[in-house]
């Protein structure tokens, strides 16, 4: 839970659009400032451009018409103020051989390999040669001493595995008795270790407590001692010790009837235990198998073959931004009647105080238009639309590295072999989230059918997506509707002024 806690407030000057010189500290400020000059150098002479990367223009004023290039924070006011946004470095920087990184990529539709979207940050990371000495071990102490390195070091609690386990344990339970009111879902639900242990235990102890009374019976009758007397009316034949009553007992239950051990007609107590012995065993066959055959067919084992991409992407689709995430099925036979939903997990306070640990609220995939009941027969990419009602209406690509919550996500079918209902689980975290990316195809058309290629599943490619939450979008597009209303009424009233 304490993964869940709301963090202390983090400067956000260091993730802004162009890099910035880090906070110093006062004490060795000669010595930091003659290492990032010499690291400024070294990188000026090795760096090289960056592939696919359009250069930004210079100017002074900012382009309305350009949402894409608009910065994910600040008001909707203080964008449109030339002398707070540069749209350039200073030549200083520039000059000095400093890596600026635009605010969104170029779309790449045909990406050779699957790891070009994921591996780009680090293998640009690592053209950068990283100064050596004295220098480069003072720049690894501040880069080290960042909040967003500290963040990552922290060991984060999930709330749900990428498998679908929850990771909540339940304690200190005072009425246990209800476990023992539903002993089949109790057994059930045990591990096969302690599954096996039960189905072997209820079989021998009744073996045993059964086979022990037969041997008090014949002992208390007689019959162990006038074993081979012609003339004794035994009560059981062919019992003289434990190990022939153990005998009797697992012959008379499993039904096997050797014939050289019986009961017989000569006393009332030994037909009323093999009775007794009949019916436990039979109740027992029922249960176990019965528990048996429900936890080899459970519908969980039908759970793994549904799979989830390993991250979501957030890209414009039709204008709106959007979260979105792939969900396929690897067999054959499909699932009836699939709905998928999606929970987001994160603590909150109230405005009277309240704090709220592990939230959950709900993310809206089409359960209001009934996009959320699939077919699911070749893999799907879900969409949840970030609109007003969304959790990440306010959320940009900047202050979704600051934020901690994760999202789950439920596939509910029912198993069109068994007709049971099958739930398949998955989470993604804040750091499993891809700004600016899309899901490669994994479906083409061959003879007579479309053919799946599940090595694709995972395969994402960056395109063009603007850094700036959907509030802000929505907010700028609504500007320039008024701009442009407005500049129309002006245009039709200087073409026609004497118009009534």
């Amino acid at each position: 839970m304490l993964a869940y806690l709301p963090r202390p407030p983090t400067d956000t000057s260091q993730y802004g659009t162009f890099p910035q010189e880090p906070e110093l500290p006062a004490a060795p400020r000669a010595l930091a400032e003659n290492s990032w000059q010499q690291a400024g150098s070294t990188a000026a002479k090795r760096s090289t451009p960056m592939p696919n990367y359009p250069s930004l223009p210079c100017h002074g004023i900012i382009i309305p018409s350009e949402p894409s290039l608009l910065l994910s924070h600040g008001s909707m006011a203080a964008q449109h103020r030339p002398s707070d946004l540069p749209r350039c470095p200073p030549a200083a920087l520039r000059e000095s051989g400093t890596r600026w990184y635009p605010l969104h990529a170029l779309s790449v539709p045909n990406i050779p390999t699957s790891t070009r979207g994921r591996s780009s940050a680090r293998s640009s990371a690592a053209a950068v040669p990283a100064p050596e000495g004295l220098p480069g071990r003072c720049r690894k102490l501040l880069e080290e001493d960042s909040p967003m390195v500290q963040a990552s070091k922290r060991q984060r609690q999930r709330y749900v595995t990428k498998v679908g386990k929850c990771q909540v344990n339940l304690g200190n339970i005072q009425d246990k008795k209800r476990f023992l009111s539903d002993i089949f879902t109790t057994i059930v639900d045990l591990k096969y270790r302690w599954f096996l242990f039960v189905f072997m235990m209820c079989y021998i102890i009744t073996w045993v407590v059964f086979g022990t009374i037969y041997l008090f019976d014949a002992w208390v009758r007689g019959d162990v001692w006038h074993q081979g007397d012609p003339e004794w009316q035994a009560c059981i034949e062919n019992v003289d010790g434990f190990i022939s009553a153990l005998l009797f007992s697992v012959e008379s239950q499993r039904t096997i009837g050797y014939g050289s051990r019986m009961v017989t007609a000569n006393c009332a107590e030994g037909v009323i235990l093999l009775m007794a012995q009949s019916i436990v065993g039979s109740m027992i066959d029922a249960l176990m198998v019965g528990c048996m055959f429900v936890k080899i067919s459970r519908p969980k084992k039908r759970a793994q073959t549904l799979i989830f991409s390993k991250n979501c992407v957030i890209s414009r689709r039709d204008e709106k931004l959007c979260l979105m995430f792939r969900v396929g099925d690897l067999r054959e036979s499909h699932m009836v009647d699939a709905k998928i939903r999606a929970k987001l997990i994160k603590s909150r306070q109230t405005a009277e105080g309240e704090f709220i640990p592990l939230e959950q609220s709900e993310l809206n995939l089409g359960y209001d238009t009934g996009e959320d009941r699939l077919f699911l027969v070749e893999p799907q990419i879900i969409c949840h639309i970030i609109d007003c009602r969304s959790p990440f209406w306010d959320m940009s690509a900047e202050s979704l590295r600051r934020e901690q919550f994760e999202i789950i996500i439920i596939l509910e079918g029912i198993v069109e072999a068994t007709g049971m209902t099958c739930q398949a689980r998955t989470s993604y975290t804040e750091d499993e989230i891809l700004w600016g990316y899309r899901f490669e195809p994994c479906m083409s058309l061959e003879k007579g059918a479309f053919h799946v290629d599940y090595s694709r599943f995972e395969m994402t490619f960056e395109v063009q997506t603007p850094a700036a939450s959907a509030k802000e979008l929505q907010e700028l597009r609504e500007l320039e509707q008024q701009e442009h209303s407005t500049l129309s009424l002006y245009w039709d009233h200087f073409l026609h002024p004497c118009a009534p």
